[in-house]
């Protein structure tokens, strides 16, 4: 059953791709006409891709993993905040600071340096410093946030990414393909789709269209979210009930002691010493 409806794909126009002179042929499969110059995509491949992604979106979510949302450009970079913060999900709409991925672990040094920052603040060693170093420290911890501050709870490599626009955020898309992170994207028809694991073709310049795809995705990830979170009440329970039960069989498979046992194994009271005579009188 399809989770994504053709009507509200129409009305946001992800439909309108873009101007007919700087297609790429590659996109040839998702072209459904041509008019005023525009390429038209074809909507029923679309909800079928996004249907596609959604699914593999969900199986992700609910064994746990994250997926990186990235849109800098302006039209999708609120957007696409707002949706991944709904979920949980990291994300990236300033700036892709090169080997975000390749180079994890300086991000992640970088990354603490906001926590010591922090920590700074909390223990009043920032209070301590001289008022320029202050400013500073200020202006150091303010770039990080704005940069990095979205992905300072992603731990480790993010198990897939989600672009909009492939073509401006080529390079997380490289670094991506580099580490075989899959990719979900949605493309628009002067892209090449080559590189994406997740073709979504669709109009990546408006933000109805963006908002429309993304409500979708992150629906399906929320379902994975809520049936995790199930399976792991469940096993709780499971694991309390199993834990209850355990405690009366054990008792109940104790041995009992009798009396005429537990009498031998009491330590025998010492019989009292008799009175030795005493010695008779000299006459």
């Amino acid at each position: 059953m399809s989770r994504t409806n053709f009507q509200e794909l129409l009305d946001a126009g992800v439909h309108f791709g873009h101007l007919a002179r700087k297609w790429n042929p590659k996109m040839a499969p998702y072209i459904f006409d041509q008019k005023n110059g525009i390429h038209i995509i074809d909507l029923h491949k679309t909800v079928v891709k996004i249907d596609e992604a959604a699914e593999e979106m969900k199986a992700l979510a609910k064994s746990g993993r994250k997926i990186l949302f990235v849109a800098t450009k302006k039209q999708a970079k609120d957007v696409v905040a707002a949706k991944a913060t709904e979920v949980n999900m990291p994300y990236v709409t300033e700036r892709w600071a090169g080997g975000m991925l390749t180079n994890f672990p300086t991000i992640r040094k970088a990354v603490k340096k906001m926590s010591t920052i922090d920590k700074m603040h909390e223990d009043g060693t920032f209070d301590k410093l001289a008022k320029r170093e202050r400013l500073q420290v200020t202006r150091q911890r303010e770039k990080l946030e704005k940069n990095l501050g979205s992905i300072r709870d992603m731990s480790r490599l993010p198990a897939a990414l989600f672009v909009v626009d492939v073509q401006k955020e080529a390079n997380a898309v490289r670094e991506a393909n580099r580490l075989n992170i899959p990719v979900f994207a949605m493309v628009d028809t002067c892209c090449d789709p080559t590189s994406i694991d997740y073709v979504i073709p669709a109009n990546d310049d408006a933000t109805k269209s963006v908002e429309c795809v993304l409500g979708a995705l992150c629906a399906a990830i929320q379902e994975g979210l809520e049936e995790r979170k199930l399976e792991k009440d469940k096993e709780a329970a499971e694991q309390e009930a199993t834990s209850v039960e355990e405690k009366p069989a054990a008792k109940a498979l104790r041995p009992r002691r009798s009396s005429k046992a537990a009498k031998e194994e009491a330590p025998e009271a010492e019989a009292p010493k008799a009175e030795e005579p005493a010695a008779p009188a000299a006459e």
